[in-house]
């Protein structure tokens, strides 16, 4: 299911553009049984102040009214629809609607998030300041406390752990555009000839991580990530793979994050930079299985840690080059803030509550 889709798995179903010729940007947007809130996310991409866009949606499988909410919007200029027979997980389904994509931009855009009317105008400005720049994320606010933080752009400690940066903090204190560790791949513009340069997403990942991934990949070849303030979106977060409890653990995220968790770090450092890495990286992965037997998911999560072991084993590590010699120390020095960066929102929170 995670290698490429053979075609008579998926069916394609193309709709009137508008020429393509002015598009500035694609969007893509993947749905998996989003019936609560797809209507909702697309109105508000269709009401962009940018109205130069192509808008691509892949559904992955759906099973709930949400495929015919998607199908219902057949025939607007500018729209596609890919329906997929099955889930790939997220990065099989944003990779094909990258490679569907014909604008310079894409923007990808989670199922359950809302932009604020100029939000693709804003992404679009950021990212013409600067062509190094990689990936441009909009500032993600709670759906339902927008004065708080959702995601303000994601950050790695030494001990590999992965988190959104500023999450639940108030958004009144983040008012300055700043280049960050990765974007988060729910509400981010990326530069579409850079995936030529650098690979799609890895859809080893499945789910999670793999926009960390991608922005780590880009990050060592010279290129930027950045969070710009004044692009905005509402976000509910995790409506797709929470389940109908919400919970925070289950079994799915706890597979998905012993496998990425791994993946993260080991594809991605040189030998050099692992081997250095490796006492704090082993110290994060016995934190966090601690954490997840202690919460009652220790069997996914040795799971998940199994598949990444497998999979490392057949994946090809980055080659050392000494002109990158530069941006490896840069990730390594964000490997280090992301630690201060941790600690300092642990405290926040023991204080905040």
């Amino acid at each position: 299911m995670r290698k490429r889709l053979k075609t008579d798995r998926i069916r394609t179903i193309f709709h009137q553009h508008t020429g393509g010729a002015c598009l500035k940007a694609s969007i893509v947007l993947p749905n998996l049984n989003g019936a609560g809130w797809l209507e909702s996310c697309i109105d508000s991409l269709f009401a962009q102040t940018e109205q130069d866009f192509e808008l691509i949606v892949v559904d992955n499988g759906s099973t709930d009214e949400s495929l015919a909410t998607a199908r219902s919007h057949r025939g607007r200029p500018g729209y596609t629809l890919i329906e997929n027979t099955a889930n790939t997980g997220f990065s099989a389904a944003v990779n094909l609607g990258i490679k569907t994509a014909r604008a310079p931009y894409v923007l990808l855009f989670n199922n359950d998030a809302f932009a604020q009317p100029d939000m693709l105008e804003k992404l679009l400005a950021a990212m013409e300041k600067d062509e190094k720049l990689f990936a441009v994320q909009c500032l993600m606010l709670q759906h339902f406390a927008p004065e708080k933080t959702d995601d303000a752009g994601d950050f790695v400690t030494l001990f590999g752990w992965a988190f959104k940066r500023g999450d639940g903090m108030p958004a009144a204190r983040y008012r300055r555009d700043a280049r960050i560790f990765s974007a988060c791949g729910g509400a981010a513009l990326y530069r579409r000839s850079v995936f030529d340069a650098i690979g799609f997403f890895d859809e080893s990942f499945f789910a999670y991580l793999e926009d960390v991934d991608i922005g780590w990949r880009a990050n060592s070849l010279g290129y930027k990530n950045r969070l710009c303030t004044a692009a905005r979106c509402r976000h509910i977060g995790g409506a797709t793979t929470a389940g109908t409890t919400g919970a925070r653990y289950n079994a799915f995220k706890s597979i998905q994050s012993g496998r990425n968790s791994l993946l993260l770090p080991c594809k991605n450092m040189p030998i050099v930079m692992l081997i250095l890495n490796l006492p704090f990286l082993l110290v994060g992965y016995l934190v966090k299985t601690l954490v997840f037997h202690l919460r009652g998911f220790g069997g996914p999560w040795r799971q998940g840690m199994a598949e990444g072991f497998r999979l490392l084993l057949k994946t090809k590590k980055p080659r050392f080059r000494l002109r990158n010699l530069g941006h490896y120390f840069w990730v390594e020095g964000s490997l280090i803030v992301g630690v201060f960066r941790y600690v300092g929102w642990r405290v926040w929170r023991l204080f905040a509550k």
